[in-house]
């Protein structure tokens, strides 16, 4: 079972130093704003990269993510992963969001735009486009209305978009 603590708890740990707090949202999310001395270890990458830690033994660990979901999957694994090193895993109930309501500070200022809204509102846009260019010029737009979607639900389940990836090369998102 998966212990939880609150913003204020985590900031009472942090200010005495007695917690290693980890973001596991993406390199982005993290870049666009994070709390002050987190350290960042993407959930996507999480299994190659957690033996890089390198934390010593009964080391208390705080996982956090943007609500904690992702922070919850992270403290899971690492259960798994570090039974022996005798880890005490917690997870920021509410994650960047409950820490940014109770006013604690974030590194970083977000982009205008998150690149998920940005492919959001891309493919989006394309699938209503296809659509109503299928209604009223040929029935084929339909199908490619269909692949946009078809690309959204592999994106999500591989955590891999080809579109983010380009998007991020941008000069509006560096």
């Amino acid at each position: 079972m998966t212990k939880t603590i609150d913003a204020e708890t985590l900031y009472t740990w942090l200010s005495e130093n007695f917690a290693v707090l980890i973001d596991v949202r993406e390199p982005d999310e993290f870049k666009a704003g994070h709390i002050p001395s987190a350290l960042s270890l993407p959930l996507s990458m999480f299994h190659s990269d957690v033996s890089k830690l390198n934390l010593p033994k009964n080391t208390r660990i705080v996982f956090q993510c943007l609500s904690g979901k992702r922070g919850g999957n992270a403290c899971q694994i690492m259960e798994e992963l570090s039974q022996a090193a005798g880890y005490d895993i917690y997870n920021l109930e509410g994650g960047i969001t409950a820490w940014k309501d109770a006013n604690f500070p974030v590194i970083g200022a977000a982009p205008e735009l998150s690149i998920f809204r940005q492919v959001q509102m891309i493919i989006g846009g394309l699938i209503a486009l296809c659509i109503g260019l299928g209604f009223f010029v040929a029935t084929g737009f339909f199908v490619l209305a269909g692949m946009f979607a078809t690309a959204l639900v592999v994106a999500g389940i591989t955590g891999w978009c080809g579109l983010a990836m380009l998007l991020q090369k941008m000069p509006w998102n560096k």
